[in-house]
């Protein structure tokens, strides 16, 4: 049977060949693991995801939540599947065993938690959303709140969501009006409205814990004045069970173009005047905490765009395989039988764009789930602490390149199965429209080239990005090992120092105060510098794939054929293409900055 979700010898190699998982359970934190272990975590992901999730992908893209009374409903398949999760112990996966977690490595979890992405997004984004939650409570609450509202979420009792987005803001976070009233008991009565909050309402729980960012009456301006609270759909009575309701109202649905089993929420806070809220931490640092849960969703998404990219990938390769249709251009009898569509050079061109994009991302995501791995398993903090500034460093490409590229993949994939691709009766069209939010969510492309060149690329010194060279050029250099991997190695040492020379100069010009010139086309340097991140990530790859032609599986030789030329795709067809990207960024060009209102 051909595979749907992602590929298991893809998997295995990333896993296996590529990232070393074997290696972590050499770590005191994961050396009761080994192999056998990882893949059967795997392979129970894949069984719980091909049975539950991916049968109603389809009907829950067709029949959206409902607003019904003040309540969202939901198709009857969600809770099965969310369930069958929960008691696989997937909302744990890499928390501790005393916790209740099965302690596998992020790696591990992110590889599990792909398969689910892949199989439906939207029912896969309650369980994501809870698990940021309970993350950001275990980081930054007290052990009561921990009590109160920690262990109920790790028993898979409260769902979690972040409530973050106002509508007069966006995603403008400073210029937020939600307001938190002390009260004379401790807690703090919040008002305000957030809108686009998903999973905020559901049947799937006994109560749903929203973490919320709102200002307290003394908080200074800017996003210095944020605090963060809990907010529970129900209020928890000391004994852990359930009290009255609070103030949270679900004042509507929004209905987007994809993802539309998620519930997407406008919740009013504190319409009656009574809606409590629990503060976590110091006030006025909710930013600081929140960024936990946002840094963790953006490499989520990230992987969710990924992961739909791939079934896109996957459904595609599967179509172009089996529909015949015209023959070859130095064919001339009408007579002859069609050839299925792949054996036509512009589908094999769709079809390696799409896997080049696919599985370099892939590659990355994982990659990033080791580094967090690495945070806090390596030997000694100053180890722990490279990890977290690589990890830093590569979060905004993480979240961007995927939801630009894989859903380029989506478009491809449409385009290979021709009329039938752009109906509702296949399946590429839904990879598509569920894809299209992922350049929204958690930050745009706009937000997060911001944010690396306006603040990560100098952070720490530019830690971060020095140790990204070194390792850039240490796969360069073991790719010297092979003549063979010449052709892909050059354009991107040529690519890695012609990016060095602008990089500086975009900072010199920042430290100089030219802020609004040196950040205007900060969306082209995104785009060249997860370029720049895929074509290393793919030229590791290609070396691994040729050790492993190297060792003689007969078995194996297509599939390190196949991630060869990938590899040089990416590396002699895109890569190249960058330095036009460049060449505009050292020009400083003023074309966008320069334009007027009036003019258009």
């Amino acid at each position: 049977m051909s595979e749907t979700l992602l590929s298991s010898r893809n998997l295995a190699f990333e896993l296996y060949e590529v990232l070393d998982a074997e290696g972590l359970t050499r770590r005191e934190r994961f050396a009761e693991h080994n192999r056998e272990t990882f893949d059967a975590a795997i392979g129970t992901a894949r069984s719980i995801a091909e049975k539950y999730f991916a049968p109603h992908n389809r009907k829950g893209d067709e029949n959206e939540p409902r607003y019904e009374n003040g309540q969202a409903i939901l198709i009857p398949e969600v809770k099965p599947a969310v369930d069958a999760f929960l008691e696989a112990g997937f909302l744990n996966a890499a928390r501790s065993f005393d916790a209740g977690g099965m302690q596998l490595p992020t790696l591990l979890s992110q590889a599990c938690f792909a398969h689910f992405q892949s199989a439906n997004a939207a029912s896969t984004s309650y369980p994501f959303l809870t698990m940021g939650a309970a993350n950001l409570i275990e980081s930054f609450g007290s052990e009561e709140q921990k009590r109160r509202f920690l262990q109920p979420m790790i028993d898979g009792r409260f769902f979690g969501t972040m409530a973050l987005t106002e509508p007069h803001a966006g995603s403008s976070l400073s210029d937020i009006r939600t307001r938190a009233e002390p009260a004379s008991d401790g807690t703090y009565r919040l008002k305000g409205n957030k809108i686009f909050i998903s999973g905020g309402d559901h049947p799937l729980s006994e109560n749903i814990v929203h973490m919320v960012l709102a200002k307290l009456p003394d908080a200074p301006p800017g996003v210095k004045g944020i605090s963060l609270f809990i907010v529970p759909k129900f209020l928890v009575n000391d004994d852990g069970s359930l009290g009255q309701r609070n103030d949270v109202l679900l004042a509507g649905l929004f209905h987007k173009m994809g993802w539309r089993g998620t519930t997407s929420t406008a919740l009013n806070f504190g319409d009656n005047g009574e809606c409590v809220g629990y503060l976590v931490g110091k006030p006025h640092h909710g930013l600081s905490y929140m960024f936990q849960m946002m840094n963790e969703a953006r490499i989520g998404v990230g992987m969710g765009a990924v992961m739909l990219g791939y079934a896109g990938y996957l459904y595609s390769l599967e179509y172009a395989r089996e529909r015949p249709q015209g023959r070859g251009p130095d064919s001339k009898d009408p007579t002859t039988a069609p050839v299925a569509i792949i054996q036509h050079a512009d589908v094999r061109r769709m079809l390696l764009t799409q896997k080049s994009y696919v599985e370099g991302a892939f590659d990355l995501g994982l990659y990033a789930a080791r580094l967090f791995d690495d945070t806090t398993t390596l030997d000694s903090e100053a180890e722990c602490k490279q990890a977290h500034e690589l990890l830093d460093l590569l979060t905004p490409i993480v979240k961007s390149w995927p939801s630009e590229f894989c859903l380029k993949a989506n478009e491809l994939a449409i385009q290979i199965l021709g009329g039938h691709g752009y109906t509702r009766e296949y399946p590429v069209e839904q990879y598509y429209r569920d894809n299209r939010l992922n350049p929204i969510h958690e930050g745009t492309h706009g937000i997060q080239s911001l944010d690396l060149l306006g603040r990560k690329l100098a952070q720490n010194g530019g830690a971060g990005l020095k140790q990204l060279i070194r390792l850039i050029a240490e796969t360069a250099e073991r790719a010297r090992t092979f003549e063979s991997l010449d052709a892909l190695r050059e354009p991107l040492e040529k690519l890695v120092a012609r990016l060095q020379s602008v990089t500086l100069g975009l900072l010199t010009d920042l430290a100089q105060g030219k802020i609004n010139s040196s950040l205007a086309n900060s969306a082209l340097y995104l785009k060249v510098f997860g370029h720049t991140v895929i074509g290393w990530r793919w030229l590791e790859q290609a070396i691994r794939a040729e050790e492993g032609l190297a060792a003689g599986n007969a078995a194996d030789v297509d599939f390190y054929k196949g991630k060869l030329q990938a590899a040089r795709y990416f590396l002699t067809w895109e890569v190249p293409g960058c330095h036009q990207e460049l060449a505009l960024l050292e020009a400083r060009d003023d074309t966008c900055l320069g334009m007027r209102d009036e003019w258009f």
